[in-house]
C-alpha cells in the first residue's frame, strides 16, 4: 500500500521531468495517459480493505510531506484516478496529429502530480504545494491552442489563480501559525481553529507571532473568509467563477473533461479538509449557504443565455458546485449535521464528477466525427443517446446517483433547525428544474454541433485517429454514470449517515420538476415563438467580467504606456493589448518543473 501511494504522485511527477530531455519526451508522451493507474489501483485496494490507511511522513522541505487516504480522500482519489485515465485515453487519439501534443501531455501529468498530491495530502503545507502545482499547471492546458480565446481566457484563469493563491497562503499561515507549525487534517486541524477562536487553555487565544499575522489571527472569521475565497476560486463559486466559463470552451475537450469533472472539486476538497467539524462558525457557514444557493441559480440564468455546449457546461459546473457549497455551509453551522451534509457533499461531487466528464468527451466525440468520415445520422443519434444519460443524472432523474445526491442534501437541510429550511428545500426543487432546463439546452446544442461540416480545433481535413479510441473511454465514463447508484453509496458512508434517503426515495418533488422542464423544453422547441424577445437574450461568457474588464484597462492604461504608474504595469498595458501569453511559455515551464522537482525530492528522500 506504501509502494502504491508513492506512487500515485511519483509516476506523473516523474513523466513531467523527462520533459526537457528531448529523447525522452517520446517516451512521456507514450506513457503520460497511463500515470493515473497507481492511483486508481490505489483507490480500489483502500475500499477492498477499509481497514488498511497508508500514509507517509517525510522529513525534507524545511516541513515536510504527509501522504494517506482517509474517508474522503479515498473517495475523491476514485473519482480523479478514473476520470484522468479516462480524459488520458481519449487525448491520445484526439491530439494524435496536434503539433502541439507535447506541451499539452507535459501540462496534462503536471496537473495530475498536482491534483493527485492534493487529495493525497494529509497537512496543509503539503496540500498547499500540490494545490499551487495543480493550479499553476492547469494554466497550460487552457491556453493550449494560443488563440485569442485561448490567450484571454489564461490570462482571467492566471490573475484569478493568483489572487485565490494569495488569498490561501495568508489563511494558511494563520493556522500554521496558530497550531506552532504544519498543522495535519482532523484533530490537529480542530485543535488549530479552537485555538484560533480561542477555545484553547480555558478560553485564552493561542499565541501567535507579531505584525501582520497577529491582525489577521486576531479575526478567525478573516481567516475562513480567506480560505473560502482562495478555495472559492478554484471551486467556481460566483462571483470568483468568471475565469471557468472562458476557460472550458477554450481549453481542449480532455481538458475540459478534467476541469470540470476533478479540478474544481480541489476547491471543495479544501473546504472539508480546512474548515473545522466539531466548531460552528456561523459567519462561515451562512456565507457557503447563501453564497452556494445564489450560486446554483446563477449559472443556470446565465447557462441558459449561452451559445455554445461547452459554455452551457461550464455554467452548469457553477451552478452544481453552488449545490455543494451549500452542503458544505451546513458543516461550519451545525456540526451535529456533519456525517449526513459530508456523505451528501461526496456523493454530489462523485456523480457530478463522472456525468459531466461523460459530456464533455461527447462534445469531444462529436467534433471528431467529420474527420473521421462518421458524420451520419447512424452515428449522430448514439452519440445524443448516450449524452442523454449524464443529462438525466444531473438533471435528478429516478434511478440516478443524481437523485440520490439530491435528496441526501435535502435530507441534511431538513435537520438544519432554521427558518430558513423551508425557502431552502423550495429552492431546490426549483433549482432542479433549473438544471434540467439547462441540460435541455445543452442537447439542443449538441445536435447542432453535430451538423457542422467540420468540428473541433486543427486543420480542416486532417487525418482522424482511429475512433474507438475516442469511444471507448467515453462509453467507460458513460457506463461509471449508469453504475453510479451502486458505486457512489460505497464510496464515504459514515454509519452516522445510514438514516439519510435511499435510491428508491422518489417524492413529487424529485420527479416533478425534470417532468415540467422536460415539458416546457418540448414545447420551446415546438415553437419557438413562445419565449419571444427572453429567448433571444444572450450573455456572453464571463458575464460579470465584462462590466469591470474594460473600464479597469481604460483606468490603468488610457494613455501611453510611460503614463501607466509602474514599469509592472506598463509590462502590462503591452501584453493586454497584444494576443500572446502574459508568461514566456519557457520561463513559466522552468517555474512547474522546479517545483514538481523539489516535490519528487521529497518523495524519493
Amino acid at each position: 500500500m506504501s509502494g502504491l501511494l508513492l506512487a500515485a504522485v511519483l509516476v506523473p511527477a516523474l513523466l513531467a521531468l523527462a520533459w526537457p530531455w528531448s529523447r525522452l519526451r517520446p517516451v512521456g508522451v507514450a506513457l503520460a495517459p497511463w500515470a493515473a493507474i497507481p492511483g486508481l489501483a490505489l483507490s480500489l485496494v483502500h475500499f477492498a480493505g477499509p481497514g488498511t490507511t497508508p500514509s507517509l511522513e517525510i522529513s525534507i522541505l524545511m516541513v515536510g510531506l504527509r501522504l494517506g487516504v482517509d474517508g474522503p480522500g479515498g473517495a475523491f482519489l476514485l473519482l480523479a484516478s478514473f476520470l484522468w485515465l479516462a480524459a488520458g485515453i481519449f487525448a491520445r487519439s484526439y491530439h494524435a496529429r496536434d503539433p502541439r501534443r507535447e506541451a499539452f501531455f507535459a501540462f496534462f501529468v503536471l496537473t495530475m502530480t498536482g491534483n493527485l498530491g492534493v487529495i493525497l495530502a494529509q497537512d496543509l503545507v503539503s496540500f498547499y504545494l500540490f494545490f499551487a502545482l495543480m493550479t499553476f499547471s492547469a494554466y497550460g492546458l487552457v491556453i493550449h491552442h494560443r488563440d485569442r480565446r485561448a490567450i484571454r481566457a489564461g490570462r482571467v484563469y492566471l490573475v484569478m489563480a493568483i489572487g485565490g493563491e494569495l488569498a490561501l497562503l495568508v489563511g494558511v499561515l494563520a493556522l500554521v501559525s496558530v497550531a506552532g507549525g504544519a498543522v495535519g487534517f482532523g484533530p490537529e486541524m480542530e485543535a488549530a481553529w479552537a485555538g484560533l477562536l480561542g477555545d484553547l487553555g480555558g478560553g485564552g487565544s493561542a499565541a501567535v507571532p507579531g505584525g501582520f499575522l497577529s491582525s489577521v489571527t486576531a479575526s478567525p472569521t478573516l481567516v475562513a473568509g480567506l480560505l473560502l475565497a482562495g478555495f472559492g476560486v478554484k471551486a467556481g463559486l460566483a462571483p470568483l467563477h468568471i475565469w471557468l466559463p472562458l476557460a472550458h470552451p477554450v481549453a481542449p475537450t480532455a481538458a475540459s473533461a478534467l476541469l470540470s469533472g476533478v479540478l474544481i472539486k480541489a476547491g471543495l476538497l479544501g473546504w472539508l479538509r480546512v474548515l473545522p467539524v466539531e466548531v460552528s462558525v456561523p459567519s462561515v457557514g451562512t456565507a457557503l449557504l447563501l453564497a452556494g444557493a445564489a450560486t446554483a441559480l446563477y449559472g443556470v440564468l446565465v447557462g441558459l443565455a449561452q451559445d455554445e455546449a461547452k459554455a452551457v457546461l461550464a455554467y452548469s459546473s457553477v451552478s452544481q458546485m453552488g449545490y455543494m457549497a451549500m452542503g458544505t455551509g451546513l458543516l461550519a453551522l451545525e456540526p451535529r449535521l456533519a456525517p449526513v451534509a459530508l456523505a451528501a457533499v461526496i456523493h454530489f461531487a462523485l456523480h457530478h464528477g463522472v456525468a459531466k466528464g461523460a459530456l464533455f468527451l461527447s462534445v469531444g466525440v462529436v467534433d471528431r466525427l467529420p474527420r473521421a468520415g462518421l458524420d451520419t445520422p447512424r452515428w449522430r443519434r448514439p452519440i445524443l443517446a448516450g449524452a442523454l444519460l449524464p443529462v438525466l443524472a444531473l438533471s435528478g432523474a429516478p434511478l440516478t446517483a443524481g437523485l440520490l445526491a439530491k435528496t441526501e442534501l435535502a435530507h441534511a437541510l431538513v435537520g438544519f433547525e432554521s427558518t430558513w429550511t423551508p425557502a431552502l428545500g423550495h429552492f431546490l426543487v426549483v433549482g432542479a428544474g433549473g438544471t434540467a432546463l439547462l441540460m435541455a439546452r445543452f442537447l439542443v446544442l449538441l445536435n447542432r454541433r453535430t451538423r457542422r461540416p467540420n468540428g473541433g480545433h486543427g486543420a480542416a481535413g486532417e487525418p482522424a485517429p482511429p475512433p474507438w479510441g475516442l469511444v471507448a473511454p467515453w462509453v467507460a465514463v458513460l457506463g461509471a454514470v449508469v453504475a453510479a447508484p451502486l458505486w457512489v453509496v460505497h464510496a464515504h458512508v459514515p454509519p452516522e449517515a445510514a438514516g439519510a434517503p435511499g435510491l428508491t426515495y422518489m417524492p413529487p418533488s424529485s420527479w416533478l420538476p425534470l417532468l415540467l422542464a422536460t415539458i416546457l423544453a418540448a414545447g420551446v422547441l415546438l415553437h419557438p415563438g413562445t419565449l419571444g424577445r427572453l429567448a433571444r437574450v444572450r450573455i456572453p461568457p464571463g458575464d460579470i467580467l465584462l462590466g469591470v474588464e474594460r473600464p479597469l484597462r481604460r483606468l490603468l492604461f488610457s494613455g501611453p504606456d510611460d503614463d501607466a504608474p509602474a514599469p509592472f504595469l506598463r509590462y502590462l498595458a503591452r501584453v493586454t493589448r497584444g494576443h500572446r501569453p502574459p508568461i514566456s511559455s519557457a520561463v513559466f515551464g522552468l517555474f512547474l518543473l522546479a517545483l514538481a522537482l523539489a516535490l519528487t525530492l521529497a518523495l524519493l528522500a
